[in-house]
């Protein structure tokens, strides 16, 4: 990383600089190319520093220029206000995943960031930006990440996205919030994402993704008995009704379940026997809740209403969650062929509520 020790007034004059330095870079690049396409991640940065250093002699900005090691950011400052985040790409465009959004390795006092990006294929290419400018999207690896385009038009960065500029996100507490509740509005109906805010209290994905069919037999009936509280359109007839739970398994459980489906359905038809009143031909899905109906409230009752709204995808609260809970089982069980016999609004308040 390059620091640079400058304040705001000399924004003209380092704008100077930092133009006189790419156009030295590019003269290198055409006339040092094969030496210019070896210098990958960190052996650009003290490459650049040098070449700027020396542009710097007779500016404000001379003998100011210092190279931050380590996983600092940003890799270069100037008069410890100006940073240089540096990054390579050997592939033939101008983008790259870039640095995290919480920005918690970011150097003190460095207040104005620039983007000098290395296109190291064929012909090789140096550019720079401001920071905020070529930042597009976010990414995810092991933590959410910005996605640099060096070739980002005005207007289109996430910032003008989430509608908040980069200096007042960079300093909340939680920064991610913001872009969290921005990709939220953009969800397709059975879609979520697969990382949350830290507010966000539900636990920590595995490290290790599992396939359901090495699961225990314990480990199993906890993720299908909580299946049935957190999507009760399992008890409908959707063409799409085992998407989101697909895709809760994977995201919040790190289980791979080739055939959800058999989760629930696998075993035909059956009977069920509440207060000697004998119930026929019930669908194993619903077979299969009434077995578990008492480990089924357990679960409910031990999941906050927050986390059930955004579950069910509308309000509940404590008092009432259960109440909700079976009437939603219910709505979507009305459209089930083989469950027109049945009330199961009754069948399921006389097991709860005895």
């Amino acid at each position: 990383m390059i620091v640079s020790i400058n304040s705001e007034s000399k924004r003209n004059e380092f704008d100077s600089l930092l133009n006189l330095t790419v156009v030295e870079l590019n003269i290198h690049a055409k006339n040092s190319s094969k030496t210019v396409s070896t210098l990958l991640g960190r052996n650009l940065e003290p490459y650049v520093r040098d070449i700027m250093s020396s542009l710097a002699v007779g500016t404000v900005f001379e003998n100011s220029i210092e190279l931050i090691g380590g996983q600092k950011f940003p890799d270069l400052v100037a008069k410890k206000y100006y940073g240089i985040e540096v990054k390579t790409t050997t592939q033939n465009h101008w983008k790259t995943t870039g640095n995290s959004v919480f920005e918690g390795t970011r150097v003190d006092d460095v207040e104005r960031i620039f983007m000098l990006f290395a296109k190291l294929a064929s012909p090789i290419e140096f550019r720079c930006r401001p920071y905020e400018e070529v930042l597009s999207e976010i990414v995810v690896t092991h933590s959410p990440r910005y996605l640099i385009d060096m070739n980002l038009e005005q207007g289109k960065t996430i910032f003008d996205k989430i509608e908040m500029p980069y200096d007042i996100l960079r300093k909340k507490e939680n920064p991610i919030k913001p872009i969290v509740d921005y990709y939220k509005t953009k969800l397709k109906p059975g879609e979520e994402l697969w990382w949350m805010d830290q507010d966000n209290n539900s636990k920590a994905s595995s490290i290790v993704i599992k396939i359901w069919s090495n699961l225990g037999l314990n480990e199993k009936r906890e993720l299908r008995d909580k299946a049935m509280v957190y999507f009760p359109e399992l008890f409908g007839n959707s063409n799409d009704k085992f998407g989101r739970l697909a895709i809760w398994l994977v995201t919040r459980e790190a289980v791979v379940c080739p055939n959800v489906r058999d989760i629930f359905t696998a075993g035909g038809k059956g009977n069920f026997l509440i207060n000697k009143k004998l119930y026929k031909d019930i669908p194993r899905m619903f077979l299969t809740l009434f077995d578990n109906i008492q480990h089924v409230i357990q679960i409910l009752m031990n999941t906050s209403k927050d986390e059930l709204s955004a579950y069910w995808e509308t309000k509940t609260n404590d008092k009432n969650k259960i109440i909700d809970w079976i009437t939603l089982v219910a709505q979507h069980s009305k459209k089930i062929q083989g469950a027109k016999h049945l009330d199961i609004k009754e069948i399921l308040t006389e097991l709860v509520f005895g």
